[in-house]
């Protein structure tokens, strides 16, 4: 290795472990903050809660078993709706590229779709598919697969024209295109678009779990707020701070392992 190199890998190393520090000194410094405001009665305790207090009632949800079956079940409804997802927004976006009219017909209903609260289709999908697991991976899944469907659709279309020409001009049809061309030169957009559909997912769920839902962050949330138990309802949204987190740093790890192996 070059002295260059080891220079360069220095730098970045030095900046890495920076950028860390720096984020663990932002959380400490706000937890510190918040502990303090409330000591003092600068804030609000009972509706802003305090670390402290969710601290204790994070450890009351471990011994009462209430914490991980929780958490299970919301990381897994959440894992549920994100393959169902990302494998349908996938078939939709190459149904759309190799049919020009379907792309025609169907754009302005996906934009229809994309802009439409889908929690105002709670009632319906809960009278269809009840109040159950269903109901919620199903909202999840309308949150998630139209914002996935356009982003993967707009790798597509915006291919290099150029290298399009090209294989045209060699009589090369859609499917081999898009198997050839398309995809691969999309393979980035189309993992980086797995960050957003677990991002979704996750959104998704909890909306649902605030509907119907009889377990998971989500009901934990709601039933918080109905007993005025706010050291509860802060306590799940912390914890799903932290899986969102954890999800994110899941799926950039596949991204990374995907396009290296590209």
């Amino acid at each position: 290795m070059s002295r260059e190199q080891k220079s360069f890998l220095r730098k970045y190393y030095k900046q890495k472990v920076i950028v860390v520090l720096i984020q663990f000194i932002i959380i400490i410094s706000f937890i510190v903050i918040w502990q303090f405001l409330s000591d003092k009665k600068i804030i609000n305790s009972f509706i802003f809660s305090s670390p402290s207090k969710v601290w204790d009632e994070i450890k009351n949800l471990y011994n009462t078993n209430n914490l991980f079956s929780n958490v299970r079940i919301t990381i897994y409804e959440t894992l549920l709706a994100f393959v169902i997802s990302v494998g349908g927004s996938f078939v939709i976006a190459i149904g759309l590229y190799l049919s020009n009219v379907l792309y025609r017909v169907f754009d302005p209903y996906l934009t229809c779709l994309n802009s439409l609260p889908k929690v105002a289709l709670g009632p319906m999908i809960i009278i269809v598919f009840g109040a159950n697991i269903k109901s919620i991976v199903t909202m999840a899944v309308l949150i998630n697969i139209v914002v996935s469907t356009l982003v993967i659709l707009n790798g597509f279309l915006t291919t290099d024209k150029v290298k399009v020409k090209l294989m045209r001009s060699f009589k090369a049809s859609k499917i081999q295109l898009l198997r050839y061309l398309v995809i691969p030169s999309s393979y980035k957009t189309i993992i980086s678009s797995l960050k957003l559909s677990i991002s979704m997912s996750l959104i998704g769920v909890i909306t649902g779990e605030f509907l119907v839902s009889k377990a998971g962050l989500g009901y934990l949330i709601i039933y918080g707020t109905q007993v005025f138990n706010l050291n509860l309802v802060i306590s799940g949204i912390i914890i799903l701070l932290i899986i969102s987190y954890i999800l994110y740093k899941f799926v950039s790890l596949i991204e990374k392992i995907l396009i290296k192996d590209k």
